[in-house]
C-alpha cells in the first residue's frame, strides 16, 4: 500500500462512527455536554436519529418530573416534623344583634408566614402567591415548590369585604390578606393554636361567632348577581365566607341557596 493509500485508508477511519454508547450515560454528561445543542451533536455522532433523539429527551424528562415529584413530597414529609405554631395575635370584637359582645382573636397573614417561612426554607420549600380578580370575585392560589422544581397549589375564592367601613382597595386588601392566609395554612397543613375554637369566643357557643347578619344582607346583593349570572354556587360563597372562621347561621345558608331556586 502507498503512502497515499495509507492517508486515506486514515481519513476514512476517523469518520467512521464509535460504538455506541448507553444513552443514559450519553444525557448524563457534564452540564455543558449536557446542553440541547450538545446532546443532538453526539447523538448524531453516534448514529441515533432526531425521532429517537426526541424520544430519549421526553423519556429523559419525565425522569427528571418524577425524581422532582419525590424530592418534593420527601421535603413536605421532614417539613411536617417541624414543631410549627402559628400564634393568634389578632384581637377582634364585634357587637351581636341581641347586643352581646364577642371576642376572639385569630393569626394574622404575618404570623403564618413568620411560622411556616423558616420550617420551608430549611427543607428547600418556599411559597408564593397568585392573585386575580374580577369585578366581584378575588381569587388567591398558593403555590409552594421545591427547589428541585416541583410545585403544588391550593386556591380559595371570595368577593371584595365590605363589612365596616372600607373603602374600596382595602375590601380588595383585606380578602386577600385572608385568603393568602387560609392558603397557605391549607398547603402546608399547619393550623392555627386552637384552630377549632377560631370565632368561638372559646366559650363553646357557636351561634354567638356566626357571620354577623348586618354583614350577610350587605353582601347578599353581590353574592346573588354571581349565582344569578352563573360565576359562582351559593355552595361556594358559603365555603368561602366560613373559611374566614365565621360560620354562616342555617337561615343564612337558607337564603343564600334560595337565591338559586
Amino acid at each position: 500500500m502507498s503512502a497515499i493509500d495509507h492517508t486515506d485508508e486514515l481519513a476514512l477511519e476517523a469518520l467512521r462512527p464509535g460504538p455506541v454508547q448507553p444513552a443514559a450515560q450519553m444525557l448524563n454528561r457534564s452540564p455543558q455536554d449536557g446542553s440541547p445543542a450538545g446532546i443532538m451533536l453526539a447523538m448524531a455522532q453516534y448514529g441515533v436519529s432526531a425521532a429517537d433523539l426526541r424520544e430519549l429527551l421526553a423519556m429523559q424528562r419525565e425522569w427528571r418530573a418524577d425524581e422532582a415529584r419525590n424530592a418534593f413530597n420527601a421535603a413536605l414529609a421532614s417539613f411536617k416534623t417541624e414543631p410549627v405554631y402559628v400564634r393568634k395575635t389578632k384581637a377582634v370584637g364585634y357587637e351581636t344583634q341581641k347586643g352581646d359582645f364577642v371576642g376572639y382573636k385569630h393569626a394574622e397573614l404575618s404570623d403564618v408566614v413568620a411560622a411556616v417561612g423558616p420550617a420551608l426554607a430549611k427543607h428547600g420549600l418556599s411559597h408564593r402567591w397568585d392573585v386575580t380578580q374580577t369585578k366581584d370575585w378575588i381569587s388567591v392560589k398558593c403555590i409552594l415548590k421545591h427547589a428541585a422544581g416541583h410545585s403544588e397549589s391550593v386556591e380559595m375564592g371570595g368577593p371584595p369585604d365590605n363589612s365596616g367601613k372600607k373603602n374600596a382597595i382595602q375590601q380588595i386588601a383585606s380578602t386577600v390578606s385572608y385568603l393568602q392566609r387560609y392558603t397557605l395554612k391549607a398547603i402546608t397543613g399547619v393550623a392555627e393554636e386552637s384552630d377549632d375554637d377560631d370565632g368561638h369566643g372559646g366559650d363553646g357557643n357557636s351561634d354567638a361567632a356566626a357571620y354577623p347578619e348586618e354583614s350577610f344582607r350587605a353582601n347578599l346583593s353581590a353574592w346573588s348577581e354571581l349565582i344569578l349570572s352563573g360565576r359562582k354556587s351559593a355552595d361556594q360563597i358559603i365555603a368561602s365566607v366560613e373559611s374566614r372562621g365565621a360560620p354562616m347561621t342555617d337561615q343564612q345558608k337558607a337564603d343564600l341557596k334560595a337565591v338559586a331556586n
